[in-house]
């Protein structure tokens, strides 16, 4: 008989279902299990004087070993599990599980690393589960909605031939008889693609950076969702375009499992109103100096500081009502030399907070050769990214982008550590299972 999810058995009916074995009571008379699929759960009760053929099989079975079983489904007012049960008619075990290095005593929450040490088991939650379905979700929302606005999938290559951007935090790698670079980002393949004709193209890949963090959102690896477009206008083009498919996205998340999503984490998702609110960098160190007395040195106001990140939750709430946050202004210092900058020398780009950690850089690229050159040489720069350079010498239209980190997206909605939020998580002490 064929296997079906527990989602979709048929009540009143013999249903074939198989998963692991989230607990057992196995008595004298009577043994029940739940069984967990990805789908759900479901009870499966035995009458042992019934069933005698199955109290062999029964007594070997343990907490997360992975059984088969068929027979009908009935309903029960007594059972608080979706109100339904299992009799079984028999019962196979497919895995004998040992028993969990991971489970911490009543109370207590197992080390995050010993977690990860084990991430496959740890993966069995519910709350892992859940996370990862909505993960699934917004980034396939993501992609409907550019799809759905003419963009273009595109993959780039992941070893390059020289070190990306500004050369720092990459990997260097052997590449038969000269070295290779893991790249930092698609940008430059973005880029390449608009110089090619294509004007609207995305990519979701991995992404690289040697830098040695030790906070809640940095990891060595993590999953990058990037798009770029042609003939744009400003970078107010972008910064709407990236509003427009968040507020799709999380719409999407929020209608399959808001429910659910309140129930396992008691957390709301919030779809964010458009559009989302704007502010300069000065004027925004204005408002926390004034509002928060925070005070940020001279020299660091070109950039957002960590705490002035932080303090932007509260701001963005108090001011707007508001959970994510653009912020402009920038100096050109502290952005990469491929942005353009307008006639005072100022950045086109922009930041996006969401609930105080920044997940966007997003700008109007610099796409006239001689400029983009002169910036490249201010910042050191020529040599390294020469190839780079040649993209738009013959011929490149107004362009921008922006790039989205999707486990950090996954970490903020559901208020996790990166090392949650991230199926495999890569730091610089870890590069195992």
């Amino acid at each position: 008989m064929k296997r079906v999810q527990i989602k979709d058995i048929n009540l009143g009916e013999i249903n074939h279902v198989a998963g692991f074995v989230e607990t057992i009571r196995n008595k004298k008379a009577m043994c029940f299990i739940v069984l967990r699929d990805v789908s759900g759960k479901l009870q499966l009760t035995i009458e042992k004087e019934k069933h005698p053929e199955l109290v062999e099989t029964l007594d070997k079975i343990t907490v997360d070993s992975v059984i088969q079983a068929t027979g009908p489904i009935l309903a029960s007012e007594y059972v608080k599990l979706n109100g339904m049960e299992m009799y079984p008619d028999s019962i196979s075990i497919d895995s004998i599980a040992a028993p969990s290095p991971i489970v911490a005593p009543k109370g207590e929450e197992t080390n995050i690393d010993l977690r990860l040490d084990y991430r496959w088991i740890d993966l069995r939650t519910d709350k892992n589960t859940l996370m990862f379905k909505a993960q699934s979700a917004f980034v396939n929302a993501c992609r409907e909605f550019l799809i759905k606005n003419d963009f273009i999938e595109i993959h780039s290559p992941k070893l390059i031939g020289a070190e990306s951007e500004s050369g720092a935090g990459v990997f260097k790698v052997d590449y038969f008889d000269k070295n290779a670079y893991l790249a930092q980002s698609p940008q430059f393949y973005k880029q390449m693609a608009m110089a090619s004709g294509f004007e609207r193209i995305f990519e979701s890949g991995p992404v690289f950076r040697a830098e040695k963090f030790a906070s809640r959102k940095h990891a060595t690896e993590f999953t990058g969702f990037d798009l770029e477009f042609s003939y744009i206008e400003s970078y107010e083009d972008i910064m709407k375009m990236e509003e427009d498919m968040l507020t799709y996205a999380l719409e999407t998340v929020s209608n399959k499992y808001k429910d659910e999503i309140k129930k396992v984490f008691d957390i709301d998702i919030v779809v964010p109103t458009k559009p989302f609110p704007r502010i300069d960098l000065h004027d925004l160190y204005d408002e926390l100096e004034a509002r928060y007395g925070y005070k940020v040195p001279e020299e660091e106001k070109g950039d957002l500081t960590t705490e002035g990140e932080r303090l932007c939750q509260k701001f963005s709430m108090d001011k707007y009502g508001h959970e994510f946050l653009f912020v402009t202004g920038y100096s050109k210092e502290c952005r990469a030399f491929y942005h353009m900058r307008d006639e005072k020398g100022v950045p086109c780009g922009y930041d996006l907070i969401w609930k105080g950690v920044e997940i966007t850089t997003g700008a109007q690229r610099e796409h006239r050769y001689d400029i983009l050159k002169a910036q490249a040489i201010e910042k050191g720069l020529d040599k390294d990214v020469e190839f780079y350079l040649d993209f738009f010498k013959y011929g490149c239209p107004p362009h921008g982008g922006f790039g989205i980190g999707v486990d950090r997206i996954t970490m903020i909605m559901f208020n996790q550590g990166i090392k949650d939020a991230m199926f495999i998580f890569r730091g610089p002490d870890r590069l195992n299972p």
